[in-house]
């Protein structure tokens, strides 16, 4: 499939998975179960690790690949002494359930195309290869919910994953260790250096590895990729949108033609929330 369809069909689905980081009644659910919501991360470890079981810190950094191991340190494993995993994915589902309902229409027939959206959407990501993909093979097994905007949530989810999962994989072809990938990533301006900041990474640990990137010719004395490293990164996008396409391949191009015919409308509501960041360490709309 042609891979510029399958980054078309991550740019449409990443903002409805991603509006369970920002939802202030995922929020509500999560101080529900007693996580600290004065800041993003102690629920966003929760939530996204959750799928994997009651893990240590050192799978996760492993999984999630750009965060720094000491940031993971402090929120994993604490986030299961305040919930076990099974009651985070329950929460995680509720919270899904209530902030969906506040942007989508899911009452009309069929919820205004999203029963059809869900059931394709359902079978790209039932199609997903997770040999060697730890975050989408951990949500491969989670049971799917009998409402379509929580199924179209869910796939919207495995497949972010895969993809996720496959971009790792790409990192490491490239040789790119994971502060070196945030590095480079903002050397190409897909988002301002303080975003990126976020990840947890010190100063000292950036700069180390902007040294490395331009021992290789990959930035210049500023920072800024030089076309070698615009090639890099160009590269581990390409790799990425391949590693990503087998499920939409599956789907075949008629399905997913019209699945992104119906994502439109979501799409629109999820951007239109306000809930999410302009900026962002993904470079959605950057690349």
């Amino acid at each position: 499939m042609d891979t510029a369809r399958v980054r078309q069909m991550w740019h449409l689905l990443e903002p409805l998975h991603a509006l369970h980081y920002y939802a202030p009644e995922v929020f509500e659910e999560a101080a529900a179960l007693g996580y600290d919501t004065g800041e993003r991360w102690p629920s966003y470890f929760a939530w996204r690790a959750a799928p994997l079981g009651a893990v240590g810190p050192a799978r996760v950094a492993s999984a999630f690949y750009s965060f720094s191991p000491a940031m993971v340190a402090r929120y994993v494993p604490a986030a299961w002494e305040v919930a076990a995993p099974g009651e985070v994915l329950a929460a995680r589902l509720r919270g899904v359930d209530r902030a969906y309902r506040g942007l989508l229409d899911v009452s009309g027939p069929g919820g205004s195309g999203l029963g059809e959206a869900a059931a394709l959407a359902r079978r790209a990501a039932e199609a997903a290869d997770t040999a060697g993909r730890p975050l989408a093979a951990a949500h491969a097994e989670l049971p799917w919910a009998d409402a379509p905007h929580l199924v179209l949530w869910q796939a919207a989810t495995l497949l972010r994953e895969h993809r996720g999962d496959g971009h790792v994989a790409a990192l490491l072809t490239a040789g790119l260790d994971p502060v070196e990938a945030l590095v480079s990533f903002a050397a190409v301006g897909a988002a301002p250096e303080s975003v990126f900041a976020s990840r947890g990474w010190s100063e000292e640990e950036w700069a180390a590895a902007r040294e490395r990137l331009a021992a290789r010719g990959l930035v210049d004395a500023g920072g800024a990729a030089t076309p070698a490293g615009r090639e890099l990164r160009a590269e581990v996008e390409r790799h990425t949108d391949e590693r990503a396409a087998a499920p939409w391949e599956a789907l075949g191009p008629d399905a997913v033609g019209r699945l992104s015919e119906l994502l439109g409308g979501p799409w629109l509501a999820a951007i239109g929330s306000g809930l999410l960041p302009s900026d962002n360490t993904l470079g959605i709309g950057k690349i």
